[in-house]
């Protein structure tokens, strides 16, 4: 069966835009709440299958979106990795920071996949479980970002350990994401191996860096990853997604050989447009225009299709679903998406 969200990925034209959303299992679903009671704490919600599987297939039930992505965090490969990780209510992730080469060799790949053999073992009972029409998407953290949380030891900053040593001691910080680029390749491999159909790759943190170093720890890493997966499957499709990337982005597309860029929601809709002749688009909704609904909503919902309804184009936010955001807007987007044929509202 030809699934509409991996066509339109492959660049084929369809007759409205597939949509997922990022965060689309989460808080702001009820029933998301009430599963998230029977985990001790996030990581242990992460990697217990039944768990991860149900809340995976809750927005699909709600709203029948084209594609389902695996329930996880980014995290779990600096866990795997060794790294001490903890997810605190009310501050999110914290980390033991890793700051010097014997922090880093203290890290051992060789524990990685086996530790999160409970992911693979999600997606594979999700490749089952998911709607026949829809496709599963693995994702990982790519290796700024996800050396950004490493470094620091938390989120929400400015990045501005990372990017010091990156500047100081850019072997040393080379050392780093150099096994990141290993463990994640890896880890995505075995993801596609256990059923996942396409790959997300994140980079929240990407917009902090300079030109060069943008080059140096977003643009070299996404490359290597999509290559070492391509070299083992080369038609599952690589979404990237190089957060507040600005004019970078089209150096992004043209340089990692991504098959679709996903773009936050200050990348204006002409340029999406240009970058439109090059890949697939994927975005870019802006998450409080979601939780606003009303006319907001629909005036920007509306121009993003008239914008890139005639594809290939993906359609979601250009960040997460916010937990406080009404899933009856949610409902209301699903609806205005099926009902549009490419290029009209």
């Amino acid at each position: 069966m030809s699934k509409l969200f991996l066509d339109a990925l492959n660049g084929k034209k369809t007759d409205r835009p597939p949509f997922w959303l990022m965060r689309q299992a989460g808080r702001y679903l009820p029933e998301y709440r009430e599963v998230r009671k029977n985990a001790k704490n996030f990581l242990n919600f992460c990697y217990t299958p039944d768990l991860a599987v149900e809340v995976t297939l809750q927005p699909l039930r709600r709203y029948g979106m084209d594609a389902a992505i695996l329930f996880s965090d980014i995290l779990v490969i600096p866990d795997g990795l060794g790294q001490s990780v903890e997810f605190r209510e009310g501050e999110g992730p914290v980390l033991e920071p890793i700051r010097s080469l014997a922090g880093i060799e203290s890290l051992d790949k060789n524990r990685l996949l086996d530790h999160l053999s409970p992911v693979f073992e999600t997606l594979g009972r999700l490749s089952k479980e998911i709607p026949a029409e829809t496709a599963l998407i693995g994702f990982a953290g790519a290796p700024w970002t996800v050396a950004v949380y490493m470094v620091e030891g938390r989120g929400g900053t400015d990045c501005g350990t990372a990017r010091s040593w990156a500047y100081r001691q850019p072997e040393e910080f080379q050392a780093l994401i150099d096994l990141l680029v290993e463990s994640t390749a890896a880890y995505l491999i075995e993801q596609i191996a256990h059923g996942a159909e396409a790959i997300q790759l994140f980079d929240s943190w990407s917009g902090v860096l300079s030109e060069s170093q943008f080059h140096r720890w977003v643009v070299e890493p996404n490359k290597a990853i999509v290559r070492r997966v391509k070299e083992k499957y080369p038609a599952v499709p690589v979404i990237g997604f190089p957060r507040q990337a600005g004019l970078m982005y089209e150096t992004f597309i043209r340089e990692t050989g991504v098959d679709a860029v996903s773009l936050d929601s200050n990348v204006p809709l002409e340029e999406a447009k240009a970058l439109q002749k090059i890949c697939t688009v994927q975005g870019n909704l802006d998450n409080q225009a979601l939780v606003a609904g009303g006319a907001a909503l629909e005036t920007e919902t509306i121009r993003i299709l008239e914008a890139l309804g005639e594809g290939p184009f993906v359609f979601n936010l250009g960040h997460g679903i916010l937990p406080h955001t009404p899933p009856e807007h949610v409902a209301w987007l699903a609806d205005a998406i099926k009902g549009s044929a490419a290029g009209s509202s």
